[in-house]
């Protein structure tokens, strides 16, 4: 399977086809696909869907994928390294990392609100006409379009459904989900007890509630979370431990190091070690 590298932290580029150049591409980076004409079928993890004009797909370095083109077909190309996510100040989304690597979950466009089609359309209007009137600052406003695209697509990724929820929850369920994913970094509003009572339950209905619509228990989707935004802050931030330890609400470093290595069998410095050397 053919892998590739960038060698900048971000580029953008126009793309007219008539055939994939490469197949089951595996990247070392994001990368944002938005097609412009053309239609075909997009193929991810093995699974495929039909691609119109408008889409917008996220590949993420976890992933593998090809385009089979009905005909020729244009593309924006947008690729950013993991050191971009990391180097950008994101003001309300501290966790913007490990959403978009929740694209993973997702087959086909990461566009579910109609209104973020149309702005993301016009987004990327402005991307290429920028691109083709060089001119002072563009790389600067290159930037600034392509972060506000990053944004759009995290907040699309935020309000699909978990992959192992009921296709029949209701509306409550994704309201209680989107109150842990704000609440995470503060385990004393995410007990049983005060979850029931923010939504009006009684705690011992919350639990059996939650694994219904979820098929798993609400601690055990608590720890998961959390356990992958520790991993992504491992990853992209240079925090120390005790920084990390500090964000999440644990009490020490040694508190936060047995909660990791009771899920993932290492310690968090084993954990950013093994990163690395994958990286390199």
């Amino acid at each position: 399977m053919a892998r590739e590298n960038i060698s900048k932290s971000l580029e953008v580029y126009y793309e007219k086809v008539n055939c994939c150049p490469l197949r089951d591409r595996q990247f070392n980076f994001f990368e944002f696909v938005y097609v412009l004409s053309g239609n075909g079928v997009h193929g991810i993890n093995g699974n495929e869907l039909p691609f119109e004009p408008g889409d917008l797909f996220l590949i993420t370095p976890n992933d593998y994928h090809s385009f089979n083109l009905d005909r020729i077909c244009e593309f924006m190309v947008i690729r950013f390294g993991e050191y971009y996510v990391r180097e950008y100040q994101w003001k309300s989304i501290d966790h913007i990392e490990c959403l978009l690597y929740n694209a993973s979950d997702l087959s086909g466009s990461v566009l579910i609100n109609q209104e973020d089609k149309k702005m993301v359309s016009s987004l990327i209007e402005h991307l290429q006409q920028t691109l083709i009137q060089e001119s002072v600052y563009t790389e600067d406003l290159v930037r600034h379009l392509v972060n506000a695209l990053i944004v759009i697509a995290a907040r699309n990724i935020a309000i699909i459904k978990p992959k192992n929820i009921s296709p029949h929850a209701d509306n409550r369920i994704l309201q209680i989900l989107d109150y842990i994913q704000e609440h995470i970094r503060y385990p004393a509003r995410l007990t049983i007890a005060v979850i029931a009572e923010r939504f009006d339950l009684s705690p011992t209905y919350l639990g059996s509630y939650f694994r219904k619509q979820c098929n798993e228990s609400l601690q055990q989707y608590i720890s998961s979370y959390r356990i992958r935004l520790i991993e992504h802050r491992l990853r992209f931030s240079d925090k120390r431990v005790h920084e990390i330890a500090d964000e999440f609400g644990f009490a020490d470093e040694s508190h936060i190091n047995k909660f990791f290595k009771r899920h993932q069998g290492m310690s968090l410095k084993q954990y950013r070690d093994s990163a690395i050397k994958v990286a390199d």
